[in-house]
């Protein structure tokens, strides 16, 4: 009788935590594909500019310290409206200059605790510049093909998703994530083991 009651209260605690679980993301209703064939595709959408996307920082930092090998993380920055477009070309512009990992972290620090106005062409020259870009170089590249067609990439990923606002997490183009507590993480980790399994059935 007691076992019984243990397995009932084990069983009844499983399924309450699955459906928590699943309240923490939404299945996407038009699923992507990922850019590495046989990873699990980690997504994060956000913007320099947006408080949640600050807070959720650290916690993607932490996690990519331990990061599985089979999941492939992409940052992308948001371009929903004019201001955020700014943002994602100077973002990948860095990208191209090979200056993402030195600049990430304080550039989200010089906008939220510096208060920074760092949000168009001639603000983050100069701030990328701080950290060695050289200003003519960084310009050419702002407004290149490359990077234009980076942000296009972004717009569309966006709209394929329905995105209407960051931080938002997609879990191998099928799941949406959103929030900026440590829960995010959690749900993110629990995605992954979801589509470990689900990829073992299919072989």
């Amino acid at each position: 009788m007691f076992k019984r009651l243990l397995a009932t209260v084990f069983f009844t605690l499983a399924a309450a935590a699955s459906v928590h679980a699943e309240e923490n993301y939404t299945v996407l209703a038009n699923p992507g594909t990922v850019e590495q064939a046989g990873k699990i595709e980690v997504r994060e959408f956000f913007w320099y500019g947006c408080p949640h996307c600050y807070k959720l920082e650290p916690h993607i930092a932490k996690w990519l310290q331990t990061k599985p090998a089979d999941v492939s993380f992409i940052r992308t920055p948001a371009a929903l409206n004019p201001v955020w477009e700014a943002n994602a070309r100077g973002y990948y512009t860095a990208e191209a200059l090979g200056m993402v990992e030195k600049t990430h972290a304080p550039l989200f620090q010089a906008i939220h605790v510096g208060r920074q106005q760092i949000f168009d062409q001639v603000s983050l020259t100069r701030f990328y510049g701080g950290f060695g870009a050289d200003p003519k170089n960084f310009a050419g590249l702002y407004n290149s093909f490359a990077v234009s067609g980076k942000v296009g990439q972004s717009k569309a990923l966006a709209q394929r998703y329905q995105l209407e606002g960051v931080p938002a997490v997609v879990v191998n183009g099928k799941y949406l994530v959103k929030g900026e507590s440590e829960k995010v993480i959690a749900t993110i980790n629990e995605l992954i083991v979801k589509e470990r399994a689900a990829a073992r059935s299919r072989h």
